[in-house]
């Protein structure tokens, strides 16, 4: 089984424009992603792909690796299916760009679901995480996952699901962390398929797989990712970068 990694990384952010290209500790924010993904030794390959000629110079230019994307993407999925299309491999990993604190553990158990998936019943596989406070289950950029007893998902929203109209009954709520393993063809599909009306009114790319029949394995997880959204978040990750490294 060939597994591989994809960062794909974009220039342009809403909230934090050029956060990629950010220094954290000598070396910009995508390239510590990169290599902490080769570092892992999880993967057969590891590649960025991305729009920005910035970016792809300066992955090449570390030795690493880079796609440059053909079309405008409106998702990642749709970005890293592009990339791999014409690749020989079985299945990929969604590594988030601004992620550069990789968490090799919660990595590990994705390809695990893969490597145990003998019937091949599984499309994709993702984390989740347990929220209690009751501020995060209702707040919408927190997308929530609920799952059956086999732990596939059955739907993912911004609103709270479950709707807790009976309070004692020891429903537990999880927080979707996006990061994803695909198989090849899963990935493939829904670059072909288009957005319908829950994917569009949720702004949630997952749904799309739900939507055409698509079996998605949730792992659970305790880790809570750094991720690179703000000037303020830099600075964390600076600060933690060197208390890691010295």
């Amino acid at each position: 089984m060939k597994i591989i990694a994809v960062i794909p990384a974009r220039y342009a952010s809403t909230r934090f424009p050029a956060k990629l290209m950010q220094d954290l500790c000598g070396k910009t924010v995508i390239t510590r992603t990169y290599e902490a993904a080769v570092a892992s030794q999880l993967f057969d390959d590891v590649f960025v792909v991305t729009d920005s000629a910035l970016i792809f110079d300066e992955i090449q230019s570390q030795g690493g690796k880079a796609i440059r994307s053909v079309r405008e993407h409106e998702s990642g999925s749709d970005r890293i299916a592009e990339a791999v299309a014409q690749m020989d491999v079985d299945v990929v990993v969604n590594v988030q760009g601004d992620e550069p604190f990789i968490d090799t553990d919660s990595l590990q158990q994705l390809i695990t679901v893969f490597r145990n998936d003998h019937d091949k019943k599984v499309d994709l596989a993702s984390l989740m995480r347990e929220i209690k406070d009751q501020e995060a289950i209702n707040n919408p950029n927190n997308v929530k996952v609920v799952v059956d007893q086999s732990q596939f998902a059955l739907y993912f929203s911004r609103s709270v699901i479950p709707y807790p109209r009976e309070k004692e009954v020891g429903v537990r709520y999880f927080q979707h962390i996006g990061i994803y393993a695909f198989r090849k063809q899963a990935l493939m599909d829904f670059y072909s398929l288009p957005m319908k009306s829950l994917e569009a009114s949720e702004k949630l790319e997952q749904l799309r797989y739900l939507e055409f029949g698509k079996r998605i394995k949730m792992v659970e997880t305790a880790h809570v990712g750094i991720g690179i959204d703000t000037e303020n978040d830099l600075i964390k990750a600076r600060n933690l970068w060197q208390e890691s490294h010295q």
